[in-house]
């Protein structure tokens, strides 16, 4: 393991799994990889393809999201095989509601991000530069026994951008194919098109973050642009990767009825009314930690217009106890899936169709 200036402290890094559980998982000599996706220009610069921001980066320098360097005219990933958040959470923690009820997600994060969402949860290690946290050097061979040794069959590449550790997770969601084990991502949707087809060929499912529904609140609040997440969110569709929505209402944001109710149908025009969306608690975080938390009554709401738009699966997420936390049968109406937090307390899916009427419940079941 090779350390780096301490980490901020409060994050949740390696709170569960001891930094011993991790020894000897490869050798620290090897801490550069050639980067995928980027062509190679005049003068020694490049140009990064992972991402719509396509930045040009000239010799000695990073791209946006802080971790793709360009030394002598070849772009490197920097977070290769350094994972500084590594956690054993429920698959419902993702969100992921609808994909494997009650089981468990080892789950890895690098630093960095390719967006700089203002109100970001985990800004600790997104906002972040490699040599700024700590990291245990874990290549993917090492991290596919670590997973197999935790009794989990489900890597989930979160926290962070998964985006932004591209090479990292590529490889190890190959070698977790072939091993039996099931990829997911949670997400900001900010990736392109071509390296997006090459990981739905190994991703199981996905969350991605549908932070907004205007370029202007992207722009505002992500530093971002809205169009290349609704290009993920509709390539993932065509490719059938089963994909939930998650969309932090953050008040006085992007809690108004009109951009809502846009949002709401677009998903259902374009992802279809089964697509599961879970509107979360904004609360006071990073660069909004002077803004209030989002009302109960306001997310209700929001609810209430995502299921008058037609949407069937529809969550309120950072309320533990909310009963719009628990997964309803959109034909009879009865519980389906109890939720108490990341605790579930009854499933009466079976065989993928509610046990009290036959309607079929989108998702993967067991």
């Amino acid at each position: 393991m090779r350390k780096r200036s301490k980490i901020v402290p409060g994050f949740l890094v390696l709170l569960t799994l001891t930094i011993s559980f991790f020894y000897g998982s490869g050798n620290s000599a090897s801490l550069l990889k050639e980067a995928l996706y980027y062509d190679k220009l005049d003068n020694q610069a490049v140009q990064c393809r992972l991402c719509p921001r396509s930045c040009h980066i000239s010799k000695g320098n990073r791209g946006f999201c802080g971790v793709r360097e360009n030394r002598e005219g070849i772009l490197y990933t920097l977070v290769y095989a350094k994972p500084v958040a590594i956690h054993i959470d429920p698959i419902e923690k993702k969100p992921l509601f609808h994909f494997l009820p009650g089981s468990s997600a080892f789950s890895i994060a690098t630093a960095g991000c390719n967006l700089r969402c203002k109100f970001c949860q985990n800004w600790e290690i997104s906002q972040r530069r490699p040599e700024e946290v700590e990291y245990v050097y874990l290549e993917p061979e090492g991290l596919i026994k670590k997973v197999q040794a935790s009794g989990s069959n489900i890597i989930a590449y979160t926290y962070s951008e998964p985006t932004i550790f591209y090479e990292y997770m590529i490889e190890s969601a190959r070698l977790a194919k072939q091993q039996g084990l099931k990829n997911v991502i949670h997400s900001c949707g900010y990736i392109n098109e071509k390296p997006l087809r090459e990981l739905a060929k190994y991703l199981d499912a996905a969350n991605i973050d549908l932070k907004g529904f205007s370029d202007d609140y992207y722009a505002k609040l992500s530093d971002a642009r809205l169009e290349p997440v609704l290009k993920t969110l509709k390539l993932l569709k065509e490719l059938g990767v089963p994909t939930e929505i998650t969309t932090l209402i953050v008040p006085g944001y992007n809690d108004d009825t009109d951009s809502l109710t846009k949002m709401c149908l677009w998903i259902k025009d374009n992802l279809g009314p089964d697509t599961p969306l879970h509107l979360s608690r904004f609360y006071p975080m990073y660069k909004l930690a002077s803004l209030y938390p989002t009302p109960v009554e306001t997310l209700e709401r929001a609810r209430q217009i995502a299921q008058d738009c037609g949407l069937k699966y529809v969550y309120i997420g950072n309320i533990a106890g909310h009963p719009a936390e628990n997964t309803y049968c959109p034909r009879c109406k009865k519980v389906l899936i109890q939720r108490n937090g990341y605790v579930i307390s009854e499933n009466n899916i079976q065989n993928g169709k509610c046990k009290f009427c036959a309607e079929k419940i989108s998702g993967v079941w067991y």
